[in-house]
């Protein structure tokens, strides 16, 4: 076993972990320069604007499969939730996405519901200057919010207004937030309904690049929230994360 009594209790508690894996420091760079051809290629040369990212950089690139598939991080997921964990999509970051306070609970869900969570790995340091993420210890005891909740139809185009609903929630409840404050080769596994965002990124010289990997759990069915209603479920068909993969790399001629 990897995690403690005390660790899983902390996670039940709080929402989130903090672990320290020691990811080899050759495996985390080999990510970031892959991943780096990804890019938009109209960013000038390590310049990136806020909410740049590649999804699903895993199909064509070795590291992220090898991050994503973690026996460490995989064993972690499955004393937290009791079952077997199974990767479906990765995100990587160059720099902080400031993103609003989130729960992924409305992009991603399961029934039973709560068998989903992230993985998310500092592949360099990270701090208050370049782009740390933000959290709301506990949060994810919250009530699921559902785009019904916040009042209007099930669509992306209402994206706006659930972030609204969400800061309001977090002001109702007076939740305070913390940062995540990770050196590299640490990584944070939070729970799906935990509240978060990204930071601040006051530091434009500094990047800060990151990679999340999403993880359903086996059996369960999975769905989208964000475009389901109670009676009208758009279920989710996901491409589990292999060792392998056959995908064409977009950046090589």
């Amino acid at each position: 076993m990897i995690l403690n009594e005390q660790q899983i209790a902390e996670f039940h508690r709080e929402g989130y972990l903090i672990l320290n894996f020691k990811f080899k420091d050759d495996l985390l760079d080999r990510v970031i320069s892959g991943v780096e051809r990804l890019y938009d290629h109209s960013c000038a040369a390590g310049q990136y604007p806020h909410g740049t990212r590649v999804q699903d950089a895993w199909r064509f690139d070795a590291g992220v499969r090898a991050i994503a598939l973690d026996k460490r991080v995989l064993t972690s997921l499955r004393q937290l939730f009791g079952r077997k964990p199974r990767p479906f999509q990765t995100l990587n970051f160059p720099v902080g996405t400031e993103q609003k306070t989130h729960s992924d609970t409305i992009h991603f869900n399961s029934k039973p519901s709560g068998f989903m969570a992230g993985a998310w790995v500092a592949l360099e340091d990270v701090d208050e200057s370049n782009g740390a993420l933000t959290y709301y210890p506990g949060s994810h005891k919250l009530p699921e919010i559902t785009m019904q909740d916040v009042g209007v139809p099930p669509s992306y185009a209402h994206y706006p207004e659930y972030e609204r609903y969400i800061q309001s929630l977090v002001e109702q409840k007076g939740l305070l937030t913390q940062r995540g404050i990770l050196k590299k080769g640490q990584v944070l596994i939070w729970h799906a309904n935990l509240l978060h965002g990204g930071g601040s990124h006051p530091d434009k010289a500094r990047t800060r690049h990151s990679q999340v990997t999403h993880y359903y759990f086996d059996g369960c069915r999975y769905f989208t929230p964000m475009q389901s209603t109670d009676v009208e479920i758009r279920w989710r068909k996901p491409r589990w994360i292999r060792r392998y993969s056959f995908f064409r790399n977009p950046a090589k001629k």
